[in-house]
């Protein structure tokens, strides 16, 4: 195994809190409507810039998405912990000469305040982010330019998610398939398809990539 990718929200950080909580928000500002935690998710796919576009009526998405960036770091350090067991994660990991990369469905502007925020930056080799991509997950486009800039092959690869999107997008990928629910806050309780291993430990899941390494 050479290059390992992860998804982000619910999987490297337990940011979905704060992202409920910026569309939550926003809708209500400037659409005068009220979202559940499960209106947010069923929204998911596109990036928040999409999301805003597609699902938001008010006309001035700049000032929306200046409003959603806004909250959305205002907020990140009362709702989103660093976790020390994905950042011993990902240090062991790069120690043992793993390429690391993240493909995620949120935009560049979010996931660069919580890579910054929760000092994780440095850990990546590469992040694509959801509007830096033509095909949101569940399209495999991201995984496929995260190998080819990590130069590793679909069987060189896996993709670590806690959603359908993810898995879906791992398997057309053609990569092995990680399934996690080792966040407070994760996507999927039951996957539909099912991933090639499932993980509902971080510790668990380091012990199993030992194997990988000779």
């Amino acid at each position: 195994m050479k290059a390992i990718i992860f998804d982000f929200d619910g999987t490297v950080a337990d940011t979905l809190p704060t992202i409920y909580h910026s569309f939550q928000t926003i809708f209500k500002q400037f659409d005068d409507k009220e979202l559940s935690d499960e209106d947010v998710k069923a929204m998911f796919g596109p990036s928040e810039v999409g999301i805003i576009h597609e699902r938001l009526s008010y006309q001035d998405k700049e000032k929306a998405m200046e409003t959603f960036y806004r909250v959305y770091a205002d907020s990140h350090a009362e709702l989103v912990k660093e976790n020390q067991e994905i950042q011993e994660l990902l240090k062991f990991l790069k120690e043992n000469k793993f390429k690391l990369g993240v493909v995620t469905g949120k935009g560049r502007s979010s996931l660069d305040i919580s890579l910054k925020m929760l000092h994780l930056a440095s850990y990546f080799d590469v992040t694509i982010a959801g509007d830096e991509v033509g095909h949101a997950k569940p399209h495999p486009e991201g995984i496929h330019k995260a190998m080819d800039l990590l130069n590793a092959g679909p069987e060189e690869s896996m993709y670590i998610g806690d959603s359908d999107a993810d898995i879906k997008a791992g398997s057309r990928a053609g990569v092995t398939t990680i399934g996690v629910q080792w966040l407070p806050d994760y996507q999927t309780p039951e996957f539909a398809e099912e991933p090639d291993k499932l993980f509902k430990d971080v510790g668990d899941f380091k012990e199993y990539i030992k194997s990988y390494i000779s």
